[in-house]
């Protein structure tokens, strides 16, 4: 690892890389979904309400994914265990086109949410410990950008291939990220700040104001992603009646945008510091909520969608920094995971409670636009009374 912030040296490289790339693919997986809600509900029998469920069991099952995850990366190598839950993700995704039913299908969703909750936090710490402390708030831009990209990634296949390969194709396509295991087998090396630990529940244990502090700042992060993205295609698809071509060139534009802004917003706060970049982003998105929600015309809501993803993952690109330099080292793989998707956990229902929303005020445009102007309110707020420690060095400790 290079001590300055002056050119990359190849370990650098190949390791963020592999950070991004798990997250991409990891994402790419998930939002596959987001793209068949209703073509899976007219398979099964079934309502739309009822298929979000699948995401909501996704998002449940992130918390345990990480807390196992991040036990076993502190204590036996962040490598390994990244390849395990990148495996893991792509096998259970493949194995959801085979779903004979929507019981079936919901078991698979949770248990690839316990291997999409492990990839995260592992990733992070992995690429933040190889890497010069002045490049944190880059790399963790970039991380962050896999995000989007993979949503990006998901619109292009459903854009490109839907009409062709149908909802159990679409899934099928979610075996290619374990390519992306040979790769970190053959090039990725071990973080330089990892050793073997002993026990983590005491530095956790420690630090438990920080902790429950990280999982309501997680919280609210994720009912600002989750409630601008994961209805929305199928918002498009009842409300603007939009074929799949429309659906998909929309998301492909905003995803675009969300992965420029994810790469500003980590940039940013090595500037302005890690708090004031996440609240400059998130109030960013406050008047573009109305395009994206209550506009009438493709243009008007692909602008909306654009500016307001941008500002979400703007506001994104800040997180894997920011958590990892807010855990403790004993914990790093641990503490940043967990408390993302113990965060998760608390918003699991996000797509879920929209559509229940929208069915009481009768109106979807308003309970999208309502969930968000709320959403960025109590964003700012936990975000500026909340601690901070950019640039915290990432000691090795001695062997316990």
């Amino acid at each position: 690892m290079t001590d300055h912030a002056g050119a990359w040296s190849a370990q650098e490289k190949r390791v963020v890389l592999a950070a991004f790339l798990g997250w991409t693919l990891d994402a790419f997986d998930f939002f596959l979904v987001v793209f068949i809600l209703k073509d899976i509900a007219q398979a099964f029998g079934t309502d739309i309400k009822s298929v979000t469920y699948a995401i909501t069991l996704t998002l449940m099952m992130r918390p345990g994914g990480a807390l196992l995850a991040g036990y076993l990366a502190d204590r036996l190598g962040r490598r390994p265990v990244l390849m395990a839950s990148v495996g893991l993700y792509a096998l259970t995704n493949f194995l959801s086109a085979f779903a004979p039913d929507l019981a079936v299908l919901l078991v698979l969703r949770a248990l690839f949410g316990l291997a999409m909750g492990g990839e995260w936090g592992v990733g992070a710490s992995l690429a933040l410990e190889s890497v010069a402390v002045q490049r944190r708030g880059m790399v963790s831009g970039i991380l962050q950008v896999g995000y989007p990209a993979g949503y990006l990634l998901a619109a292009v296949c459903y854009f490109a291939f839907y009409d062709w390969i149908g909802w159990r194709g679409m899934f099928m396509l979610g075996l290619l990220p374990a390519l992306l295991v040979i790769y970190i087998r053959r090039h990725v090396p071990e973080s330089p700040s990892w050793q073997r630990r002993g026990h983590i529940l005491g530095p956790m244990i420690r630090n438990w104001q920080r902790f429950i502090y990280c999982v309501l700042l997680m919280a609210f992060f994720n009912f600002f992603s989750h409630g601008s993205g994961d209805i929305y295609p199928t918002f498009l698809r009842q409300e603007h009646h939009m074929d799949s071509h429309a659906v998909g060139l929309i998301a492909i534009l905003y995803n675009l945008g969300a992965m420029a802004g994810g790469f500003m917003g980590g940039m940013l706060s090595e500037r302005i510091g890690r708090r004031l970049a996440i609240a400059a982003m998130t109030v960013l998105a406050a008047p573009f909520v109305y395009p994206w929600a209550f506009g009438q015309s493709f243009l008007t809501l692909a602008l909306g969608a654009v500016m307001v993803h941008f500002a979400v993952q703007g506001a994104w690109g800040v997180v894997p920094a920011h958590l990892n330099e807010l855990a403790p080292p004993e914990a790093r793989a641990t503490f940043p995971g967990l408390s993302y998707q113990l965060g998760n956990l608390i918003s699991a229902a996000t797509a879920t409670w929209q559509v229940g929303l929208a069915a009481r005020l009768g109106r979807f445009d308003m309970a999208l636009g309502i969930w968000m102007w709320v959403v960025i309110v109590a964003m700012m707020a936990i975000t500026l009374i909340g601690p901070e420690a950019k640039g915290q060095t990432f000691v090795a400790k001695t062997r316990t």
